[in-house]
């Protein structure tokens, strides 16, 4: 494994209060002058993790300010950022906000056109891109853009094919001075930030306008939240992508109102090594992450021996009860849950990083028998709720008060109704101020009350833990008139170990129908055992194949109600993925992409 250098001191840790910051670059620079030398933001460099201190930060984002306002960068104007999760992509997004400018985060998996749309609706005339392979992109859409764009590249910017754009390597854009830092005074916390574009799950992108207060009132929620787990010298580890509102306020700005240190992982592969490096204390995630890791935990265990099978079974079978109905443990219970938590859920915890004090889901539902899985073997897992229209966070699981089945109480701050219709209203700084150029579509989110109208359904029990039971727009209702959550059946088939991926399909239809990507683990062993090619596209039509598939699609309906069992399937020829545009890179199905790939095969299932 690589190595961690040796921090060069300890770094105090202790939070600010978010609700008197007046902007965020006013609460970095805060947090800078008291740390100063403590070591904040960790990298791989030649295999190894090395920190940069708080000041170094600090002054890098001086100069990297100064050089932009010198670039012809000043208040209101908008700056792209396209980079992988690193420093320099910390550094960049707080010189852009400390001058008052507006800070365009994107996915580094944007195609030319994706670019092209979100530099046109910004309106943004400068970007800072990481490397020569993103910049391609960048440079392309650029040299369709309605405006004049300068494009500046962290690396080897020599290596881009520039054309008629003007690219530059960004050391050009740091320049040296007397200031100890820039002038963040005039910053209000009702001035916008940043645009975060939403990924778009059905149809283009729309920027959400975020101001700095509604990030500091995030801030400031998930502090009281967790303060209970006591809060000091806490260490993060970024792995999500920092273009989209979870990670760039969770894992990003909340930990600089705790004084946090920030880990960088290197990309979703090295993961588990990162993890195992960076011992984090606390770790934002999205669900399709837990689903995951449960998967590979559960294939693991079938190459142990049969005690260390046992005592896993026993672990998650004690932890599971311990959760759902403490008062039924025996004396021999606890006895072997002991046991249990020695042998079993140390070594799970350990995959983590031993240290994680609070792991928070958020981004999607997370399904029950996941989020049990990791209760009951000792991970502290936590699920949260919100939309990037809020900051984006809205709620999460207390740590002492878990209810699995809730996404938590709303954080200090924040005031929560259910409409007449079911719908979960939200109000607080938190509320974006609106969507870039779509004044009607603000009209039609934000209310005359104040309320943000998030779209979801839902309730709320007697101590304030919300519940999600249904999105409101992507309900399906057949054509009995039912109301059926796609979310709920596409969480129970991915348990089955022969599903990876699924959605289910059957607006206005007599049943439901689904395409199903089966889990590549299965398909390799199906392969192997039926002397067969482990090809998708081949194995899509083979009759015994998706009998096997079949079997567990019976199996899931088990669990299903009348309604929402899965009638008819197709399998899909690919894997969802960022790549071929089927998934968000906060891995969320887009479901226009599938239907546009599978549509006529679903309807075929109805004859």
């Amino acid at each position: 494994m690589a190595q961690v250098e040796k921090a060069p001191s300890k770094a105090p840790g202790k939070a600010v209060d978010s609700r008197v910051q007046a902007s965020l670059p006013a609460m970095f620079f805060a947090q800078a002058r008291r740390h100063t030398v403590a070591p904040f933001l960790w990298a791989k460099t030649d295999g190894t993790y090395r920190p940069i201190a708080w000041t170094d930060v600090a002054n890098e984002i001086t100069e990297l300010a100064r050089g932009l306002r010198a670039a012809g960068i000043h208040a209101g104007d908008r700056v792209m950022l396209v980079s992988e999760n690193r420093p320099e992509w910390f550094i960049a997004d707080l010189a852009i906000m400390s001058l008052g400018a507006i800070s365009v985060p994107t996915y580094t998996t944007n195609t030319a056109a994706n670019h092209l749309h979100i530099l046109n609706d910004s309106g943004s005339k400068l970007v800072i891109v990481s490397t020569p392979t993103l910049a391609r992109h960048v440079v392309a859409a650029a040299a369709e853009a309605d405006q004049k764009v300068a494009v500046y590249v962290m690396d080897d910017a020599d290596k881009v094919m520039k054309g008629e754009i003007v690219v530059k390597h960004w050391g050009e854009l740091f320049v040296p001075g007397d200031e100890a830092e820039p002038d963040v005074a005039h910053l209000k916390r009702g001035d916008i930030c940043c645009l975060i574009y939403t990924s778009g799950t059905g149809g283009l992108p729309r920027g959400v306008a975020l101001t700095h207060g509604n990030i500091l009132a995030n801030c400031h929620g998930a502090t009281v939240l967790l303060e209970s787990l006591g809060i000091d010298d806490e260490v993060f580890l970024s792995f999500l992508p920092l273009s989209h509102a979870y990670e760039h306020t969770a894992g990003m700005f909340f930990p600089i109102s705790l004084g946090a240190q920030i880990y960088y992982a290197e990309r979703v592969e090295t993961l588990s090594a990162n993890l195992i490096e960076a011992k984090p204390t606390i770790m934002t995630a999205v669900p399709r992450l837990y689903e995951s890791m449960r998967q590979r935990i559960l294939q693991g265990l079938v190459h142990q021996s049969a005690f260390k099978r046992k005592m896993f079974n026993m672990a998650l079978a004690l932890g599971q009860k311990r959760y759902e109905a403490p008062e039924t443990l025996t004396a021999w219970d606890k006895l072997r849950d002991a046991v249990a938590e020695k042998l079993v859920r140390s070594k799970v915890r350990g995959r983590f990083g031993g240290r994680l004090k609070s792991m928070v889901s958020g981004g999607a539902p997370l399904n029950y028998d996941v989020g049990l899985f990791f209760i009951a073997l000792g991970v502290p897992l936590l699920q949260g709720y919100g939309q990037t229209e809020a900051g984006p966070v809205i709620s999460a699981n207390h740590p002492k008060k878990v209810k699995l089945k809730t996404v938590g109480p709303a954080l200090d701050g924040v005031e929560v109704k259910i409409a007449d219709d079911g719908e979960i209203c939200v109000r607080g700084e938190l509320v974006m101020k609106g969507y870039w150029n779509d004044p009607d579509g603000t009209i039609a989110t934000i209310d005359d009350d104040k309320w943000l109208h998030t779209g979801d359904i839902g309730t709320i029990d007697s101590e304030g833990y919300i519940e999600i039971t249904d999105r409101k727009k992507d309900i399906i209702v057949n054509s009995g008139g039912d109301n059926v959550s796609p979310q709920r059946i596409q969480g129970i088939l991915c348990l089955q170990d022969a599903i990876g991926q699924v959605m289910v399909y059957g607006d206005k239809k007599p049943y439901i129908t689904a395409v199903i990507v089966p889990r590549e683990e299965f398909i390799v062993a199906w392969a192997e055992k039926h002397g067969g090619t482990a090809d998708l596209p081949v194995l899509a039509n083979d009759a015994a194949f998706r009998s096997a598939i079949g079997k567990a699609v019976e199996h899931a309906n088990a669990g299903l109600s009348a309604i929402e069992k899965v009638r008819k399937f197709t399998l899909a020829h690919q894997a969802f993925t960022v790549e071929n545009g089927m998934m968000t890179p906060t891995l969320k199905i887009r479901r226009h992409a599938v239907l546009r790939e599978y549509r006529d095969a679903l309807d075929a299932l109805y004859g």
